[in-house]
């Protein structure tokens, strides 16, 4: 439950739409509610911004399925990374319209509402292959309120490829970059914009980039100042670090 769902609750309750008892009951599994095989944190977007999220990947279909009726009990929202098709659809046939589903970022939500937009966000990628974690990054910072432009395929292979498109920069408050390989592509655009940059290093690359190591090394390395980097493949990472400072950046406008 987040900011506005307590207090459309306490503002019913003065007002006389419901009884002390209505209210308990819609705020009695906060901070967290334990399931045994997992305790849901219904409290995180209050706290942190972000609402539960969940990695589906170890997760039974049963245990996804009651992860997902109890948030939605809750009247809450619960963002589900790295789902397969096959988990998403089991999930439509028991939940149906209340299951959103993003094929291409893996992500499915259950619970979730149209926020108020601010600020924008810039995704890079270097390559074609990058596109699935950057998709999650995009997906992620649309479900946080942030509007999304994306800028695909401009890797330091042919770099005129990004110095053409540099005008994407000027409207843009964070960029995400998205990278394999040797994972290059963020010290090249933080050395052309005053922006923040989220760098992603991905496992996208041949043998010696060792999974995405030699990517995330790179980019821990880089001589470009003003970049922060997430761990590998970690898309939601990205996002949400990058929702988080749009937020705080237009906070109170």
């Amino acid at each position: 439950m987040n900011r506005e769902g307590i207090e459309k609750v306490l503002s019913a309750l003065a007002s006389g739409e419901i009884t002390v008892v209505d209210a308990l009951e819609r705020l009695k599994g906060m901070p967290y509610e334990d399931l045994e095989f997992a305790k849901l944190d219904h409290h995180r977007e209050l706290r942190r911004g972000i609402p539960e999220a969940i990695y589906s990947p170890g997760k039974t279909d049963a245990q996804i399925l009651e992860i997902a009726r109890r948030t939605l009990a809750r009247k809450g929202e619960a963002v589900f990374t790295r789902m397969s098709e096959a988990t998403c659809q089991k999930l439509r046939e028991e939940l149906g319209d209340e299951v959103r589903w993003h094929p291409e970022a893996r992500i499915a939500t259950v619970g979730s509402e149209e926020r108020a937009r601010h600020g924008k966000v810039l995704i890079v990628t270097a390559g074609t292959s990058d596109i699935p974690v950057a998709e999650e990054a995009a997906v992620t910072c649309d479900l946080l309120g942030c509007e999304t432009d994306r800028l695909y395929d401009v890797g330091v292979a042919g770099v005129h490829r990004l110095t053409s498109n540099l005008r994407h920069f000027e409207s843009a408050d964070v960029i995400i970059v998205v990278a394999g390989m040797e994972g290059a592509l963020p010290s090249v655009v933080a050395g052309l914009t005053d922006k923040p940059v989220v760098a992603v290093p991905t496992s996208v690359g041949y043998g010696a980039s060792f999974g995405g190591m030699a990517a995330l090394l790179g980019m821990l390395s880089s001589c470009s100042s003003g970049i922060g980097v997430v761990n590998i493949d970690n898309g939601f990472g990205a996002g949400a670090l990058a929702a988080l400072i749009v937020k705080n950046k237009h906070a109170g406008r």
